[in-house]
């Protein structure tokens, strides 16, 4: 890897106060900085997003299919600008980034454009032809009706299906999908979902129907008629809808209109206008709360024999409010249907048990006073209840035993309850008007877990909840990722920081807790797609929690209890009744293509490739990663040649010149001081350097000078090491400093802003003026005092390589002058390292006197 101070060799530094950096290097600097501000900008936008996905795929939170495009679309534009970024940063390094983006950003379309296959059908078809298996050719209630018709050979009344084809041939006529879009609408704002509403109805009412579809309904018709003539009843039918997901899983009841007793000239109208309440106001809130998509709107209609009802009405094959009582309930109405079902009238109400002989254990018989009759002409209309029948029931106990027949065979053919529309008419014929599942209530709700118990020992209550839920088992402390390697079967992971490798027993875990951490990082994101309970940001849980200890994990209320508590494991556990909806199941498809990391190991470049990238997340992973390494080019393309840097007059033992990126020095300095540093990172580490006592020359014995005499003779240019200059790059939040001490080359690099996704530290070390074991010998001291203060840090002989990420501004800043202090301390330090007790000895030294331990670690 380049160094900064190589790519500064070529800058012609001023050492005039008042010299600026020539308009071509300091563009040069910006751009390159601005893409790195805004790739970290775009990295936070996508992991705040993915958080906020799987915050609401985990059931505590009802969306709609607008929220799903909306951040779908967010986290595309999102990533798209990483690599975008990413690629201008480094010269078109990472273009391979776009083919995994474009196959990622394909199974995303597909999965939210996936439509409902529609066959090609005739545009009607008679009821005999059809079963429960042509959903998608008749929609759910014509295929329901076909069922119990043809298969359980229960009386429905005649009719015939417009078919799903032919709505799709309807709406093709005029162009309406080109005109119809639906996938902006806010369901909550009602007004414009009204003005969306009557725009989109208003549009199919005026449409022309296709001539051949026309025709193929009035010959329907003819055949219709002919079959019902010898009832001796009215000729007219009822229109009725069946979109394809009506009465499947999600009933849409009362979502669409249904025409009754509708006159031959005037079928093909009330077929627009069933088709147009496809798109009332209710109907589309429902589709969107739902999550069915614009492309699963799709209306077939079922032209029905009219039932001129003596009576009607709607029964449970079980009591929907206790799934535990064994018995059929029956809602009975005098006249049509619908005020049954809409509230007009109170129903008889008969309870019947599911015994041999149909025992009617309850009647409740209101007294009605109007119902709804067909008219004479055409449609139907409120009347006077017939004298003598208000107070007394519609049902005879023989009719109440026959539908609870019904009801019995519907449901053990389906295999579920059922739901069911019936109608007796003037005849005392029965006829199924409809049969769909019935929702039965849970038994009992889940008790509120309590924010905290009594008579239980509460260990830790604080941190934050990256994924809800209870989890229970023993303390399994990870101090290094060898420690994953034997993680036991439902044990608790408790670990100072978070690592996007704890992946590896996520499977295992019962719970996760860290000191440290965000729940926007990857590993929060990983918790919450295994659904792990995680409490991050704790402060106190390594020092509180004992390996083999037995805990419970409250990760509803951020408590963490001594022992297994069972009954708040139990309670923790919580159905998503909102997991079987379509909203759910396209938010759960896409996140695949966007949440799960597969990129673990940066350390590794052979798995840690862009052409690896398999979701959104490895993209975000790979780009943040390695835009932290091209960050140390910045700079170092061949148009640095000439330019500017202004010198840091300081009382330190450095030669430093600034190069400003842009909000890191004051605009008016004429000079440059400590005081002019507007640098968050630059300024904390200059007093961490302002605040030691620097050492002078240090005690070496005969051996020590020699090896630095010897050491310097195979160095080329080293007799020029003394008295090279250092460089920092700086902006607001970023400082990237080469600090040249003696034989040895130190860079600093480091950003501390608001967001601590981005926060890092990262410190570099290599040569030095003695021989190689004593050089070695100072990275081990330097690496013992930087792991102490939370620092990953690879080590191989004089070369070390340490980083810290995640966390706050103030820790960052603090960990910046430890670094700092630290800096000078082991100044040209490796003449006097002559053996390994000597460097135990500096350690101990330097702990007691610069390094302040940190009570609370600054992540979230």
């Amino acid at each position: 890897m380049r160094s900064l101070l190589d790519i500064f060799k070529k800058i012609k530094f001023k050492r005039t106060e008042t010299s600026t950096p020539s308009p071509p290097e300091r563009t040069i600097f910006k751009e390159r900085y601005d893409c790195f501000q805004k790739l970290l900008s775009a990295n936070n936008s996508v992991l705040e997003t993915m958080a906020d996905m799987e915050e609401k795929i985990s059931g505590d939170y009802i969306f709609d299919m607008s929220y799903v495009r909306s951040t779908c679309e967010t986290v595309v534009e999102s990533v798209h600008n990483i690599i975008e970024h990413l690629n201008k940063l480094s010269n078109g390094k990472y273009s391979a980034l776009y083919d995994a983006f474009e196959k990622i950003n394909s199974d995303i379309e597909g999965a939210l454009a996936k439509k409902a296959e529609i066959p090609v059908t005739p545009f009607t078809i008679p009821f005999e032809q059809v079963t429960k298996d042509m959903v998608n050719s008749v929609g759910g209630k014509n295929a329901n009706l076909g069922e119990v018709k043809n298969r359980v050979n229960l009386p429905v009344p005649e009719g015939f299906c417009i078919s799903a084809y032919a709505f799709k041939k309807f709406m093709d006529y005029d162009k309406l999908r080109d005109e119809i879009t639906l996938s902006s609408v806010d369901i909550g704002d009602v007004e414009g979902l009204n003005r969306i509403s009557k725009k989109v109805r208003d549009l199919i009412m005026k449409a022309h129907i296709p001539p051949d579809l026309e025709r193929s309904i009035s010959n329907a018709y003819l055949e219709l008629s002919k079959k019902i003539a010898h009832r001796g009843g009215i000729l007219n039918a009822s229109v009725r809808s069946s979109a394809i997901h009506e009465d499947a899983h999600f009933t849409f009841a009362g979502q669409y209109k249904t025409a009754l007793n509708v006159v031959p000239e005037n079928l093909t109208k009330k077929y627009r206008e069933v088709v147009a309440s496809l798109f009332t106001p209710r109907a589309i809130f429902y589709c969107e709360s739902k999550g069915f998509q614009e492309e699963d709107m799709v209306m077939a209609v079922g032209v029905v024999e009219m039932i001129d009802a003596k009576a009607s009405g709607v029964m449970y094959s079980r009591d929907p409010t206790d799934a535990g009582r064994d018995a059929i309930i029956i809602n009975a109405v005098w006249g049509l249907g619908p005020y049954a079902v809409e509230g007009k009238v109170s129903p008889n109400t008969y309870v019947v048990s599911k015994d041999s002989d149909r025992t009617i254990l309850e009647k409740n018989i209101p007294v009605q006073g109007v119902m709804l009759k067909c008219s004479p002409e055409e449609g139907a209309g409120e009347v006077e209840a017939l004298e003598g029948k208000e107070g007394k029931p519609c049902l005879a106990d023989d009719q109440i035993k026959t539908l609870a027949e019904y009801a019995l065979v519907l449901e053990q053919h389906y295999g579920k309850p059922q739901d069911i529309e019936w109608s007796l008419d003037q005849n005392d014929n029965f006829f199924i008007l409809q049969s769909r599942p019935l929702r039965i209530l849970a038994e009992k709700s889940k008790k509120p877990i309590p924010t905290s118990l009594r008579g239980y020992k509460l260990l830790i209550d604080k941190g934050q909840i990256a994924c809800k839920g209870v989890g229970a088992g023993k303390v399994y402390l990870i101090t290094k990722e060898e420690d994953l390697e034997n993680f036991p079967e439902g044990a608790v992971l408790v670990a100072k920081h978070t690592s996007p490798k704890f992946v590896t027993v996520m499977n295992k875990a019962s719970a996760i807790v860290a000191d440290v951490g965000s729940p926007t990082g990857h590993m929060a994101s990983l918790a919450r797609e295994y659904n792990v309970p995680t409490i991050l940001n704790t402060e106190v849980a390594m020092k509180s929690l004992e390996a083999g200890q037995e805990i419970t994990v409250d990760a509803i209320n951020r408590n963490i209890y001594e022992g297994r508590i069972e009954e708040l494991v139990e309670a923790g556990k919580t159905e998503n009744p909102f997991k079987d909806t379509p909203v759910f199941k396209v938010l759960k498809g896409v996140l695949q293509n966007i949440v799960p990391l597969n990129l673990i190991y940066p350390e590794d470049e052979e798995k840690f490739r862009p052409e690896l990238c398999e979701t959104f997340h490895d993209i975000t992973r790979f780009a943040h990663e390695v835009a932290m390494n091209e960050m140390f080019k910045i700079g170092g393309g061949p148009d640095v040649k000439k330019g500017g840097a202004i010198k840091l007059v300081v009382k330190l033992p450095l030669d430093i010149h600034v190069i400003d990126l842009g909000g890191g020095v004051k605009n008016d300095s004429d000079k440059i001081t400590p005081d002019h540093i507007l640098s968050i990172p630059m300024n904390a580490l200059l007093k961490g350097l302002m605040e030691i006592e620097w050492p002078g020359p240090p005690p070496v014995n005969v051996k020590g000078f020699l090896s630095v005499v010897a050491n310097t003779t195979i160095q080329p240019h080293s007799e020029k090491a003394l008295w090279e200059p250092s460089f920092a790059v700086i902006s607001k939040e970023y400082m990237n400093f080469s600090i040249r001490l003696g034989y040895h080359l130190q860079t600093v690099e480091a950003y501390a802003g608001d967001n601590l996704n981005d926060n890092y530290i990262r410190f570099l070390l290599k040569g030095g003026g003695a021989s190689i074991d004593r050089r070695a010998r100072r990275t081990r001291l330097i690496k013992e005092v930087l792991e102490k203060i939370d620092f990953h840090v690879d080590r191989t002989g004089d070369v070390l390589d340490g980083r810290v990420t995640k966390y706050d501004r103030a820790t960052i800043e603090k960990k910046l002058g430890t670094v700092a202090k630290l800096t000078a301390f082991t100044k040209q330090l490796d003449m006097t390292l002559f053996n390994d007790a000597v460097v135990d000895w500096y350690v101990q030294e330097f702990i007691k006197k610069h390094y302040v331990e940190e009570k609370k670690p600054g992540r979230c």
